[in-house]
């Protein structure tokens, strides 16, 4: 019995981190979809609406109103995070910047969740 007791602690502790493991990606799929429903719902918006919403924002760096706080049923929340910007395709002005000298009817997004590691970027255009 003794023996029994002596090698179950260290065998239950090597199973930790597996079952801690479990959590964190079931998490991590989570908040994975949540933010490519978020990209979708966002491309799915008419070009002009993205548009003027990357200029509202003036930078790649800045969010903009597509940015929503999502809540889970068990009350977590993530911060979903959308940036929109003009974007230079084609880098005709020859700066290697694709924000400055921007073609017409391209767009640049980017998702991200905050205090994670998830983002997600694509481009999307006029002719889509």
């Amino acid at each position: 019995m003794v023996l029994i007791a002596i090698v179950l602690v260290p065998a239950m502790d090597a199973l930790l981190p597996g079952i801690q493991g479990g959590g964190i990606h079931q998490t991590h799929s989570e908040d994975h979809y949540q933010l490519l429903a978020k990209i979708e719902e966002t491309l799915a918006e008419p070009f002009a609406s993205l548009d003027a919403a990357a200029i509202a924002a003036g930078s790649p760096t800045t969010p903009t109103s597509y940015s929503d706080v999502f809540t889970y049923p068990d009350g977590r929340q993530i911060t979903r995070t959308i940036f929109l910007s003009r974007y230079d395709g084609d880098n005709a002005d020859a700066d290697d910047d694709p924000f400055t000298g921007t073609d017409a009817g391209l767009l640049w997004l980017q998702g991200i969740i905050a205090g994670s590691s998830l983002r997600f970027e694509t481009l999307t255009s006029v002719y889509d």
